[in-house]
């Protein structure tokens, strides 16, 4: 029996490589001579660098700005002239001091960082990852870090999407110049704009933090924002753009700015590993994510393994920390199975918490089912 496992993490609980090592220890304790194959996978956000330095990428680590000034190391992935960053290890919610969110005031500079340290090692290509970010400015940080000089009167504009609507001089002129020369892709399934109900404020930054006070200040600032800097030669006008509004509008500044192509990030990530072409000869895929639910069928992880797997004729099943789909969603989507985590412990910290023993568990069940 060959196994392949492409899981991207359970977040709070697991890493996608913790996961698939838990599932296959499961797998193995009713079929000792299963031939396992792990491959991490991700949507563009968290676990981004880590699948592709289990796909052959140098780990990198730098110091950067973050989200809320402080400053703090992270990581980005290189092969050749190819950078990978993940914009959730420099600008993420994850990396917010103490873990106190800053709704009004993160920034998100510490990703431009990381570009212009991918930019030192000579990377043409840059994919950028974007999820679970702690900030909601439009990627003033990040151009920031690129050379664009942001100003407020006699000043230079404060950190965060609230000080945007004090803005009254955007100067793109000392942009990076060896943008030019780069290729950026957005990794992100989010096509939200940017500005609206649809918005990076009004539907994201109540995630961060923010209340409903604070939802129409982000905006403001952002909408003053995009008016000085769609003044900017060279700059596009992409604040209604599909992926603007990603990231707290850092999908903007990459669209924008930095003339980016958004590409779905499981897309991104399936070249990346190469997984087409890891499922020859394949009896069995198990995938899976912490929560499988509507979300998931917008095109999370998941549905993109289980869309290759039924492109190469494989069966494939889902593992989750808990599902809201339906037997037809699920089999719509592509699963012969779904293993929820809650049918064996329904209460969600005490899953959490024993994410790796339940995932055994599962891994048996799996094997038991369909060797």
């Amino acid at each position: 029996m060959r196994v392949l496992i492409a899981s991207d993490k359970f977040k709070g609980s697991a890493t996608g490589t913790e996961v698939a090592a838990a599932l296959g220890d499961g797998i193995r304790s009713v079929t000792p001579d299963a031939e396992i194959e792990t491959v991490p996978v991700a949507d563009g956000g968290e676990g981004t660098v880590e699948a592709a330095i289990a796909s052959g990428f140098e780990a990198v680590s730098v110091r950067v700005t973050g989200p809320t000034g402080a400053p703090l190391d992270a990581r980005f992935a290189v092969r050749g002239d190819e950078a990978i960053i993940e914009m959730a290890a420099a600008s993420g919610l994850d990396v917010l001091p103490r873990g106190e969110k800053a709704p009004l005031t993160a920034t998100s500079h510490g990703t431009g960082d990381l570009i212009v340290a991918a930019l030192d090692r000579g990377c043409t290509t840059i994919v950028l990852g974007v999820g679970g970010s702690a900030n909601t400015d439009g990627g003033a940080g990040m151009l920031q870090a690129l050379g664009v000089s942001l100003r407020a009167h006699d000043r230079p504009v404060r950190p965060g999407g609230a000080a945007l609507a004090e803005l009254v001089e955007v100067d793109a002129s000392g942009l990076d110049p060896r943008l030019a020369g780069a290729t950026i892709v957005l990794a992100s399934d989010v096509d939200n704009p940017l500005l609206g109900d649809r918005g990076a404020a009004s539907v994201f930054a109540p995630q961060k933090g923010a209340s409903a006070d604070d939802v129409a200040v982000l905006e403001t600032g952002l909408r003053r924002f995009s008016e000085l800097l769609e003044q900017q030669p060279g700059v596009r006008p992409a604040a209604g753009a599909a992926g603007a509004g990603a990231a707290g509008g850092v999908g903007y500044a990459a669209l924008a700015v930095l003339g980016a192509r958004r590409e779905p990030g499981i897309d991104v990530v399936q070249r990346l590993t190469g997984l087409a072409d890891r499922l020859a000869g394949v009896d069995l895929v198990i995938t899976g994510e912490g929560s499988l639910d509507d979300q998931s069928l917008g095109g999370k992880t998941p549905l993109g393994v289980a869309a290759a797997a039924r492109a190469a004729g494989v069966p494939v099943v889902a593992v989750c920390g808990r599902s809201t789909l339906s037997e037809g969603q699920a089999a719509g989507a592509g699963f012969r199975r779904v293993y929820p985590l809650s049918e064996l412990e329904p209460d969600a910290a005490t899953s959490m918490a024993n994410a790796r023993s339940l995932l055994v568990e599962v891994g048996a069940r799996i094997a038991t089912e369909f060797a």
